[in-house]
């Protein structure tokens, strides 16, 4: 069974406020996360100490027209001239570069590392994030039959629904309870409920003077096609994660000087990365391959059953990824992930909370970011520190499922109090 060579733990951790800021590039958003970061080590941090930067970014060169990001980064974050690398791996950037910030320590090459992702969208619109999304998707094969990537998430949800009959209402599941996880939690792009974003848009309807909507619940809203219309059936705009500015940072260490700066350490206990063909050299698109393989390395080298988890941050890029991500985990058994959502069994007060943090359909999906911001919100919940969605009781083992494009690439980390 594969081991890390050595004890390895997070002692620091930070995100940015996730959203649109046009007046902030990648290196002004990675500044504020590893502020954060630098404010939440307990005993405080010499940057001196920091001897190497992981950075996953996915496109900066698309999205910013600036390649070559990590030195640059790194010398807005004070670290010229220690080594900084790029990370891409599409939207597991952050997720992979965690992981070589991982295995750089273990290996012995590093003391300490500082592990970050970035990724400034919002500056192109819409239809040019689109395109370029859409170059972690196949050139040759994918792009000429015109799949974007909310149409590949939507062959999945459709050959998902035909094998096991789910409803509709079991993606609104899951927007819903994300919306009322992200209204939780400062940092997220949408803070805001369903129901509180129903009754903005009723009040704004009201001061224009036109038609007030009339929606009964969150279901009528979510039904609405003028409200929630359809961006590839069968998922809606609601189904879909945002185009999101932001950054995450997180300080990782060798055990032995991890009491340097806490007493309070969250363990490294497992991590398992795979990859997998595009969507179309698959031979079925309701699992992730990589996802399944990916967290059979996190749990065998962590030594835990999938039931032992206590909290999970998923890559819910669309509604339809989470009800896979919570089966190719082993948290449920096939065909039975959308039945969770919609019983609220991955509520925060259900039998395994997902995506306390509101996932990237709430908190926000900067692509290169996402990876290491899940790793954020498990360490605020393994410390006891996420505040209003802080969960109750021990919680001791947290997982995190970043996956790049529609499976190619996954990465998963099993995370433990230290």
């Amino acid at each position: 069974m594969k081991r890390l060579a050595r004890g390895v733990c997070l002692v620091g951790a930070g995100v940015g406020k996730f959203g649109a800021f046009p007046r902030k590039d990648s290196r002004d958003l990675f500044v504020e996360a590893v502020g954060e970061l630098v404010a939440s080590v307990d005993r405080g941090l010499d940057p001196g100490d920091i001897e190497a930067l992981f950075l996953g970014n996915y496109s900066s060169d698309l999205f910013e027209h600036q390649g070559h990001l990590a030195p640059i980064v790194a010398h807005w974050v004070g670290l010229t001239p220690r080594a900084a690398v790029r990370v891409e791996d599409a939207c597991a950037s952050g997720g992979v570069a965690l992981r070589q910030a991982v295995v750089a320590v273990a290996s012995g090459l590093y003391d300490v590392v500082l592990a970050g992702g970035v990724e400034r969208m919002t500056a192109l619109p819409t239809e040019a994030v689109t395109d370029a999304l859409a170059t972690a998707g196949d050139a040759l094969y994918e792009f000429p039959a015109g799949f974007t990537f909310p149409g590949f998430y939507a062959a999945m949800a459709t050959a998902y629904a035909a094998r096991y009959g789910m409803p509709y209402e079991a993606l609104t599941a899951v927007a819903r309870k994300n919306h009322d996880n992200g209204a939780l939690n400062d940092k997220a792009q949408f803070g805001m409920t369903i129901r509180e974003i129903m009754a903005r848009r009723v009040a704004k309807a009201r001061e224009r003077g036109g038609p007030v909507p009339a929606w009964e619940d969150e279901r009528e809203f979510l039904r609405d096609p003028a409200a929630n219309p359809v961006v590839a059936w069968p998922l809606r705009l609601f189904d879909c994660s945002p185009i999101t500015d932001g950054a995450a940072a997180v300080l990782v260490v060798a055990e032995e000087v991890a009491r340097r700066y806490t007493d309070r350490p969250v363990r490294v206990l497992g991590t398992g990365q795979a990859s997998d063909a595009a969507l179309y050299g698959r031979e079925e698109l309701t699992s992730l391959r990589a996802a399944r393989e990916a967290a059979a390395q996190a749990y065998a080298m962590a030594g835990v059953a999938p039931s032992r988890i206590r909290v999970a941050e998923v890559h819910d890029c669309f509604t339809i990824a989470e009800v896979l991500a919570v089966e190719d985990l082993g948290f449920f058994p096939p065909g039975q992930g959308w039945r969770a959502a919609l019983d609220g069994e991955t509520a925060r007060d259900g039998r395994i909370p997902v995506n306390t943090s509101g996932g990237l359909k709430a908190k926000g999906h900067p692509v290169g970011a996402s990876g290491v911001a899940q790793v954020v919100e498990l360490w605020k919940q393994l410390r006891g520190e996420a505040g209003p969605r802080q969960l109750p009781g021990e919680v001791d083992l947290a997982l995190a499922h970043n996956v790049g494009g529609t499976g190619q690439t996954c990465v998963v980390h099993i995370l433990g109090r230290g």
